[in-house]
């Protein structure tokens, strides 16, 4: 353990990316974002709102089950990669915050949060970020904004996510909202993005992403993060009902493709999942019907045969 304590402090004093703050003016990051817990499911997760390009490239670093991390203002990629691997080491958040911002050069353009899986927190705000500027952490969060309207986009982030309750990525999103109705960014809106980190949540099991949405360029980010949002919690939905089909729970499948279609009306995978099961139930006249709806024609082409012969 010491020997990699060493490598790492190493490692942070020569990291190229300790430079003068105006290097990274094309990645400026004004912005508002929380990174949060849900002890009861395990998930830790993170979301933002920016007038930036594509700021959802380079805003976040997580690791399920260990800890997540918003890194802002004049982004560097140090602080996440860097202060996973400290985490990684038993740093406490506020230790490992401290070695990162004292071997930077360019700390007082930074703005910096830290989540654990143990729901302590560390945060950052420098001097030179563009005001108005701020954080507050709570019991499993931390917000965080600058280039702000004023303290209140802070204060509205915090305030709706204490009061919320349901699924993480949901009460994230959530405070974003709040967060821009209360005023957001000074200069406007442009990216957003969200995460929800579980280990063994993602693709095929390999993955520790179980959300990974982003919008790199939008008039209205959060309204089209909220759509893919349920495009997403749609497909989850259909991964249900085929686990209920497998059951031949046909009931319950029918209940979940429902459930699936009405979550995201445009999901046209959604209506073939519910075509499917209106195969396998042998209501054929109803699987067409479903499969016409998204007006993608190749589905219909592709489940002709399955509807004639279930």
């Amino acid at each position: 353990m010491r020997d990699k304590m060493l490598r790492l402090a190493l490692l942070l004093c020569c990291w190229p990316g300790v430079v003068l703050p105006q290097d990274y003016e094309p990645d400026l990051l004004s912005t508002f974002s929380i990174i949060a817990r849900d002890p009861a499911t395990g998930e830790l997760g993170g979301g933002f709102q920016s007038k930036a390009f594509a700021g959802g490239n380079r805003i976040v670093d997580g690791k399920g089950g260990l800890a997540v991390i918003a890194h802002q203002a004049v982004s560097d990629p140090m602080y996440g990669v860097i202060g996973l691997e400290l985490l990684g080491a038993g740093l406490p958040p506020q230790e490992a915050l401290d070695m990162m911002v004292q071997g930077d050069e360019g700390r007082n353009r930074r703005q910096v949060a830290i989540l654990d899986m143990q729901g302590r927190t560390a945060s950052w705000t420098g001097p030179g970020c563009d005001d108005w500027k701020g954080h507050h952490c709570g019991t499993n969060y931390c917000v965080q904004g600058n280039t702000l309207t004023g303290p209140e986009v802070v204060a509205a982030m915090w305030h709706s996510f204490e009061s919320s309750s349901g699924p993480l990525a949901e009460r994230m999103l959530a405070a974003l909202d709040a967060a821009q109705q209360a005023g957001g960014d000074a200069r406007g809106v442009q990216s957003a993005a969200l995460w929800i980190f579980k280990p063994r949540t993602g693709a095929a099991g390999f993955s520790d992403r179980a959300i990974d949405i982003r919008v790199d360029d939008h008039k209205q980010p959060l309204a089209e993060l909220r759509r893919l949002l349920n495009i997403a919690r749609s497909n989850e939905m259909v991964a249900q009902a085929n686990q209920k089909l497998q059951a031949r729970n046909f009931d319950g499948a029918l209940e979940q493709a429902v459930a699936a279609r009405d979550r995201s009306p445009a999901n046209d995978v959604a209506w073939v999942a519910l075509g499917n099961v209106y195969v396998k139930m042998g209501r054929n006249a109803d699987a067409l019907a479903a499969l016409r709806l998204p007006r993608n024609p190749n589905f219909e082409a592709l489940f002709k045969d399955s509807a004639a012969n279930p």
